[in-house]
């Protein structure tokens, strides 16, 4: 699409429908003279610009409001139909999808299992989920979580083993995906995405530079510096499971992609070990840190060794964060996944004890108030913002 020479009317029509359009989204559906209102156009101009974008497909009448005696307003709102994205959260048990329209409602969720699948084309999983959601035929965009990511220089997915994405080592993969689909997509650190919802909808609301920590069966970070997600020059920024710990074994010692550094210092397998060593149980990594903390509540032998088990693991999970927290120095820590969440406050605090016991910057900790999926709000966030700015600048003439 060509754009508009600044100072043009073809640029002047393109920020006034941007405008309007982006009241429609947030307001929901107005009448004429409030539209002009909110973007300050006379009469005859908002009635020009709603024409346009009725006939771009953008805008539909939403019915007639009535007001003073024998005067009515039509009102318009967004067109649903406009466009429509998808958001899916990739793991080797299942694939989890969400449709949406561009006004941000979803029309669709599924969820297709994938147990024991070792290979396979991606590209025919990918389209089974999306059907099994009701995706339309005319979906624009897909935004996808997954474990590991994108190395840029080589188009391959990294850090991620072929048994945590099975078949989704592919060269060009992102290229592959786009044309066996027909539509446009990313692939995205699924721990990004959740630092995107946290940032749009959560704690980090506001926040320019945040580090987010997710811990359940594995380990993964995320870094917001000003702002913006930084992803590094292999995508592998946040990528904590694989850092050095001390106290566990090495990559030198047992393989880049054994169990290694602060994941075999606090990943799943080891809180387990941990808290059972306690006389704690449980069957995940999160049901054992909700019962340790429910048995802290009490008192006597088993109530101290509960507490002290949790102290354990707020201990090790301080390591990996005071590296991070020496290196980043930022505003608030977020801490999320099934461990963390599991624990609640009771976890936090002493994980924030233990951290600001062994750094000079005192970043507060704090849980994460996203609800549901956050990788699939994340995705649906990001393929939603890219969908409506590239839609919203569909009316300027090519």
């Amino acid at each position: 699409m060509t754009q508009p020479t600044p100072g043009t009317p073809s640029l002047l029509r393109a920020i006034n429908d941007r405008a309007a359009l982006q009241a429609l989204l947030e307001r929901g559906p107005l009448t004429r003279p409030e539209i002009g209102a909110l973007t300050g156009l006379s009469k005859p101009t908002a009635s020009q610009l709603l024409a346009r974008l009725q006939e771009a497909g953008l805008v539909v009448l939403n019915g007639i409001r009535e007001g003073l005696p024998g005067r009515t307003a039509e009102v318009y709102r967004l067109n649903p139909a406009a466009a429509h994205v998808a958001a899916l959260d990739v793991t080797a048990a299942h694939i989890d999808v969400r449709v949406a329209d561009i006004t941000g409602a979803v029309i669709g969720e599924h969820r297709l299992p994938t147990p024991g699948r070792s290979a396979g084309d991606v590209v025919e999983r990918v389209r089974a989920a999306l059907e099994g959601a009701g995706a339309p035929a005319d979906l624009r965009r897909a935004v996808i979580g997954v474990q590991g990511a994108i190395d840029p220089g080589t188009g391959r997915l990294g850090y991620a083993t072929s048994k945590d994405m099975p078949g989704w080592h592919i060269p060009d993969l992102v290229p592959t995906l786009s044309r066996g689909l027909g539509l446009q997509v990313a692939v995205e650190n699924d721990v990004n995405l959740v630092a995107q919802a946290e940032q749009a909808h959560g704690v980090a609301h506001g926040h320019r530079d945040f580090v987010l920590l997710w811990a359940d069966e594995g380990l993964g970070s995320a870094l917001v510096l000003g702002g913006r997600l930084h992803r590094g020059a292999t995508g592998g920024a946040g990528e904590v499971g694989y850092m050095p710990a001390p106290g566990a074994p090495t990559a030198r010692e047992v393989g880049r992609y054994a169990n290694h550094g602060y994941q075999a210092l606090t990943g799943g397998p080891a809180v387990l070990k941990i808290l059972r060593s306690y006389g704690v149980r449980g069957t995940a990594p999160a049901q054992a840190v909700r019962n340790a903390v429910q048995t802290s509540q009490a008192t006597g032998k088993r109530a101290d060794d509960a507490r002290a088990g949790l102290r354990d693991i707020a201990a090790r999970l301080a390591i990996g964060l005071a590296a991070i927290t020496s290196v980043v120095d930022p505003e608030i820590i977020v801490l999320t996944g099934g461990t963390l969440l599991a624990g609640g406050e009771t976890l936090r605090e002493l994980v924030e004890h233990e951290l600001h016991a062994l750094t000079i910057p005192r970043p507060p900790l704090l849980l994460s108030t996203v609800e549901g999926n956050p990788v699939l709000a994340g995705a649906l966030d990001l393929a939603l913002d890219a969908t409506r700015d590239e839609v919203f600048s569909s009316t300027v003439p090519s």
